[in-house]
């Protein structure tokens, strides 16, 4: 069994994502440290390109995520987290070994490549529904105040309910690695706030925990800032040679939410030095 109730030395994002090779993957594989593998999507198979997580416990591993493409021809997402397990696995004999597959929140690039599990043996896909994704986790009524757990075997990870870009977003805490996994919710890049009030309250949330728990990185889904201060590429760019890199720090959250409500009530994009601000119309969700 793996001790992964003592926290780990720093792992590795010492990475250069590919963009625009003649033979670039369609996922990108990078191990941060033996238990926890970072992935993300090609833009030369969806502009999007999202990072994805897969994180090994000793009884089950989870995937954060699936991605922005359905088809396995052109994006094999199963057939690379198969890979990926079995040579976990051949590391780290066990029998019954489990896979659940599960979501940073239900916005259809972070879930397209659901269908590819749905007949994997010992696999649990937790629907992107609120619903869902509350009784799953164990979150009760006090939705979304409440920080519940989630047992891997032996690696215990904390969650957060982080409305106010998703209805159903979440975040998670991993304390072998001291990351925090932020989907949408905060990157480096365009925060798409679709209701104001709730997204205020995750970043206070955010802020409160990430205060009495060691966070060595913030770790968004995607990147979309440029490596110059407040520029953003355009929405639909398939080439970031020059991006910035996707962590962020506990620090970024109070930048954040201090930014949000800087701009409270005026619509659009609004430029800071790290992300950018973006106040969808109510409407528009």
């Amino acid at each position: 069994m793996i001790d992964f109730l003592t926290a780990s030395a720093a792992g590795s994002l010492d990475v250069r994502w590919i963009h625009g090779a003649v033979d670039e993957p369609a996922i990108q594989v990078h191990h941060y440290d033996e238990h926890t593998v970072i992935l993300r999507q090609s833009k030369a198979v969806h502009y999007e390109a999202p990072f994805l997580f897969l994180l090994f416990g000793n009884d089950r591993a989870l995937l954060l995520d699936t991605g922005a493409t359905p088809e396995p021809e052109l994006f094999p997402l199963r057939a690379t987290v198969d890979a990926l397990i079995a040579d976990w696995l051949e590391a780290h004999p066990r029998d019954g070994y489990e896979l659940v597959v599960a979501h940073t929140h239900g916005h259809g690039d972070h879930v397209a490549a659901d269908g590819q599990f749905t007949d994997r043996p010992a696999t649990t896909v937790v629907s992107r529904e609120l619903e869902a994704v509350q009784a799953f986790f164990g979150f009760d009524d006090s939705w979304p105040a409440r920080t519940v757990t989630f047992d891997l075997g032996g690696r215990v990870l904390e969650l957060l309910g982080s409305p106010g870009h998703h209805r159903a977003a979440i975040t998670i805490y991993d304390p072998w690695t001291a990351i925090l996994f932020t989907g949408d919710t905060v990157l480096p890049g365009r925060l798409y706030i679709f209701d104001h009030s709730a997204y205020l309250a995750t970043l206070d949330r955010m802020i409160d925990f990430a205060g009495t728990r060691p966070v060595r990185h913030v770790l968004g889904c995607h990147v979309e800032m440029t490596s110059r201060p407040g520029l953003d590429y355009p929405l639909g760019t398939t080439f970031q040679p020059d991006e910035q890199v996707l962590e962020l720090t506990a620090g970024h959250l109070a930048e954040i939410r201090d930014a949000t409500l800087s701009v409270a009530g005026q619509p659009g994009a609004h430029a800071f030095d790290d992300f950018v601000v973006y106040n969808v119309p109510a409407d528009a969700s």
